[in-house]
């Protein structure tokens, strides 16, 4: 008692308002040092700064809201809103275990704020005794929404939106202050209606009809508001509706319930869709497995054909150069013993004049053969450097005909590759067009955008298709050349050998009729 009467004796002088932080803190101090007593129970509290109020006892959080709604109200001295304000700091700081104890979660349990009542849904505050004039116009007019919404978003209400409310002779001096649809929003209206409760400018206040009214009244929308039948009933009945705070409970449970079960249906759904797309990847790896053991199979057999037609073809030159060898040694034979044979003729034209005329013949006929010899000896070298030269295209050829075997694997290889990742389109597109059942707008994006690719690699295995047909036929056409000038060159040396060989068969009859 005695500290009341001390706390009392010090509000005799007021403050200016350039001091309030500083006697804020000074009060908060003096509170946390244990002064001033505000907790009488476990549950119940005091303001130890309105002794004279009716009201003594306080649950922790009407306690809350009455110190903050005196600290932020502009009607008090600075010395009573700077010690409301520490009142508010010292509960909220030193305090808050007790006051989380029985704070629900969301600032207010709403089933315990009216739940046999009805209140206005969504929120709505009402402000009346708005002060108003009256304009050049006759009507009446007065401060905007806007303005009140800020004053009461600073005093941590946090309205949505401020409405005033007019007629046809201007503003009606009442306001509607819209709150969030949420618990929070039902928690800042209770907040809203107990700070001008705790200023003596509530609903019962204003309905007295022995108090002079000063200043604005504030209070919570209820069904008695919503029955008025003036500007406020009016524009309440239009735009809101009436429900009790346990039906909006059983609405959120049913809302809940609700989507609780379409998300089971759609997990359901899903999980069978992800069953089913499981199945087909499973399906789609067992084929591509398939796909590689068969390309393997084939890439190996091309690999052991390519080495046979390899082999054929070095068995074929050798046996060319083998051939070429031994005409050229007959030749030189044929030579030797042609210019033995010359010598031997020589030394027999000294016998007699007629055998020097018939050796002079024989000379002659000799040296046309000489002569027809030398010719053919021409044409070998010839068909020798032809060989050569046909050894040389050969060996191009060769080369060339290796780096198409090379280029055919290759693309051969991008050819599979080509087919796979078709295949693998293929697959993505049917498991897309399958996800796009469910509607989803990205899903059907992402198929259409795998149905391009795998049209253009349809167009690519085609162009590449086309053009391994072409390089087949060109290789074709290749060899067929080649054959042919091979055996045009082995028929004129076969020709060569049988003349020189009908040339050698002569000279030995003649020779021999010498004789």
């Amino acid at each position: 008692m005695g500290s009341l009467m001390d706390h009392s004796s010090e509000e005799d002088a007021d403050i200016s308002d350039s001091e309030m932080v500083d006697y804020e803190d000074k009060s908060y101090e003096k509170r946390k040092s244990g002064n001033y007593n505000v907790k009488i129970s476990d549950k119940t509290f005091t303001c130890p700064y309105c002794p004279k109020k009716r009201k003594h006892d306080y649950l922790y959080k009407d306690l809350l809201q009455h110190a903050s709604g005196i600290g932020n109200s502009s009607k008090r001295s600075a010395k009573e809103k700077a010690n409301h304000l520490a009142l508010a700091k010292f509960l909220e700081t030193d305090l808050s275990d007790v006051g989380s104890q029985s704070k629900p979660v969301n600032g207010v349990d709403p089933l315990n704020v009216c739940s046999d009542g009805k209140f206005v849904w969504p929120w709505i505050g009402i402000v009346v005794n708005i002060p108003t004039r009256r304009g050049q116009d006759g009507r009446s007019v007065g401060e905007s929404g806007s303005k009140l919404k800020d004053e009461l978003f600073r005093r941590g209400f946090h309205p949505t939106r401020v409405q005033s409310l007019w007629n046809f002779r201007g503003h009606s001096g009442c306001a509607l202050v819209q709150f969030n649809k949420n618990w929070p929003g039902l928690d800042n209206a209770m907040a809203f209606e107990k700070s001008y409760e705790a200023d003596h400018h509530g609903k019962k206040d204003w309905n007295d009809g022995n108090q002079e009214k000063s200043g604005l009244y504030g209070w919570v929308a209820r069904s008695d508001d919503y029955s008025l039948n003036n500007i406020i009933g009016e524009h309440l009945r239009k735009n809101r509706d009436l429900k009790t705070i346990s039906g909006l409970v059983e609405e959120e449970a049913r809302k809940k319930n609700l989507l609780v079960s379409n998300l089971t249906n759609t997990i359901e759904v899903k999980n069978k869709h992800l069953e089913e797309m499981k199945e087909r990847c499973i399906e789609t790896s067992n084929f591509i497995e398939n796909l590689m053991e068969e390309k393997d199979r084939l890439v190996q057999g091309y690999n052991e054909e390519i080495k046979k037609i390899q082999l054929s073809a070095q068995d074929h030159f050798q046996r060319i150069f083998t051939e070429h060898e031994n005409f050229k040694l007959q030749l030189e034979a044929q030579k030797k013993e042609l210019e033995f044979l010359g010598v031997d003729l020589q030394k027999r034209e000294a016998k007699n004049e007629n055998d020097r005329k018939a050796l002079a013949e024989e000379i002659e006929k000799n040296a046309m053969r000489n002569s027809s010899l030398q010719l053919a000896t021409l044409e070998q070298q010839k068909a020798d450097d032809n060989v050569r030269k046909l050894a040389e295209d050969q060996k191009i050829e060769k080369e060339e005909l290796h780096n198409k075997i090379i280029q055919l694997e290759k693309q051969l290889d991008a050819k599979q590759a080509l087919e796979l990742e078709i295949e693998r389109l293929r697959g993505t597109s049917n498991v897309m067009k399958h996800m796009s059942d469910g509607g989803d707008a990205e899903v059907r994006q992402k198929m259409e955008t795998v149905l391009k690719d795998l049209r253009e690699k349809e167009g690519e295995l085609e162009d590449l298709e086309a053009l391994n047909q072409t390089l087949i036929i060109k290789e074709r056409k290749s060899n067929d050349d080649l054959q042919d000038a091979r055996k045009e060159l082995i028929n004129k040396h076969q020709v060569m050998l049988i003349l020189v060989l009908r040339g050698w068969e002569n000279l030995m009859v003649n020779h021999s009729l010498k004789q």
